[in-house]
């Protein structure tokens, strides 16, 4: 009978190029991960459970051994051999396929790549920091190969096994890192993946400031208002920077303030940041899986209007509810009125979007919100509304643009007759759609004694 290494493919030098610009036979690798994931599966069985860095030195020592095993036989059969620097390489790719991304590892540990966009195994588009797009290599030899590593990473998780079949066609990840993977397949033409990588962790409104998203004038605006505990949504579309402009605002906190974070995926990572945060307790919502009971909920699941509930015990200052595209949106109104100064994001194409998008998806959590109801606790418990817009640039030569983003306006909101939010533009879109000087509200004049620069605002509006 063959050993486990005998039905291994043969290791050819020529499989294993020197240069990192040149592609590894991918073959060989997912031949050789398959045999280590079912020697670490055996051996997690047998040994109970294991800790992440107890699992990841035990699939290393199983994946040297591998190699080890196989090249003895090869080279006692004659066949071929290769240098250490090869089998350093090989033995890279096998353990970032078995524990990383595979082929998206190297992309993922770029510092500079933002988001990653995949559309069929070769259609693969890397979205920088600095706005720029560049087509990406690869990232397996076909789509079913593709869907063959996404169901790898879906299941191999003992703790959080998430399925990913034509019976369940997306799939949504938290990747080590806190980076976020999404995934369909079976329900789009090809595979389609989306990976958010959240570079700018520990950023500040003056770091947005250097990267031209908004002025210094702006800035003290901005800081005035969350040390004066007013509640801030950030709008905007997709990729636009709602979530770091909102770290950047957590960032004027307190270091000592009592802070929750409520999510229904990590995102905001605010926990990670000791010496910013010293008292945080971050919330994560659980979708939940199988049968559903009596009340309709997944077994297992805690949404996020359960955990707002439960947070009233916790003795916090202030709330930061992340992204809100649904019912949690109810959740961001309790949260509100349990805590001053909370804030939020959410999606829409204008300030004043941004409160007809809220009041509808109220509204859509249950006859039992009234349009009277939504648009109420909206003007009660909202204070100001900040505009990003994501400008895709020019491609018309060609070659993929340069994004740029930046605040368009700065609503405020307050209680006017009926109940109804009542804005005022402080900012307002510019003739090139950058936001500038509107009106400063009397609500809004006691910010100086937080930091904003009225002098410079007001001369602004005057030039």
């Amino acid at each position: 009978m063959a050993s486990a290494s005998e039905l291994l493919p043969e290791i050819v030098p020529e499989d294993l190029p020197a240069g990192d610009e040149e592609t590894l036979d991918w073959s060989l690798v997912r031949a050789f991960r398959g045999q280590a994931a079912e020697r670490l599966s055996g051996a997690l069985e047998n040994r109970g459970t294991m800790d992440d860095a107890s699992q990841r030195e035990l699939g290393r020592s199983i994946v040297t051994e591998l190699l080890r095993d196989r090249i003895d036989e090869q080279m006692v059969a004659g066949g071929s051999t290769i240098t250490v620097a090869q089998q350093q390489r090989l033995a890279t790719a096998i353990f970032d396929s078995l524990f990383g991304l595979g082929r998206l590892q190297p992309l993922v540990d770029d510092p500079e790549v933002e988001n990653i966009e995949i559309n069929g195994f070769d259609n693969v588009v890397l979205q920088y920091s600095d706005g720029r797009l560049e087509y990406g290599p690869p990232v397996a030899d076909s789509d079913e190969e593709l869907v063959d590593f996404l169901q790898f990473l879906a299941s191999r998780s003992q703790s959080n096994e998430r399925p990913f079949s034509p019976a369940s066609p997306e799939l949504h990840l938290r990747l080590d890192g806190g980076s976020r993977l999404a995934a369909n397949a079976w329900i789009t033409p090809r595979p389609a993946v989306v990976i958010r990588l959240h570079r700018l962790r520990k950023v500040t409104l003056g770091d947005l400031v250097a990267r031209g998203m908004f002025d210094e004038e702006m800035a003290s605006l901005l800081r005035a208002a969350v040390r004066a505990r007013l509640s801030i949504v950030v709008s905007g579309p997709q990729g636009a920077g709602k979530t770091t402009l909102l770290r950047a605002l957590c960032a004027e906190l307190d270091p000592w303030e009592r802070l929750g974070t409520l999510e229904t995926e990590y995102e905001l990572h605010l926990h990670e940041l000791p010496e910013q945060h010293k008292r945080i307790t971050a919330w994560e919502a659980r979708p939940g899986s199988g049968e559903r009971g009596a009340d309709g909920r997944s077994a297992g699941e805690i949404t996020l209007d359960q955990i707002v509930y439960g947070s009233f015990r916790f003795n916090l200052e202030r709330f930061v509810v992340g992204e809100v595209r649904g019912k949690e949106v109810l959740a961001m109104f309790k949260a509100m009125q349990g805590g001053a100064g909370s804030m939020s994001t959410t999606h829409a194409d204008n300030a004043r979007g941004a409160i007809d998008r809220l009041a509808t998806l109220a509204m859509e959590a249950g006859p039992h919100v009234s349009e009277a109801f939504a648009y109420r606790q909206i003007a009660e418990h909202i204070d100001l509304i900040v505009q990003i817009n994501l400008e895709h640039g020019d491609s018309a030569d060609g070659s993929p643009p340069v994004r740029k983003r930046y605040i368009t306006e700065i609503l405020h909101v307050e209680r006017g007759e009926n109940s109804q939010p009542a804005t005022t533009h402080v900012y307002a879109p510019g003739p090139d759609g950058r936001a500038q000087p509107g009106v400063l509200p009397q609500p809004l004049a006691g910010l100086v004694k937080f930091g904003f620069d009225a002098p410079s605002f007001t001369e602004s509006r005057a030039a």
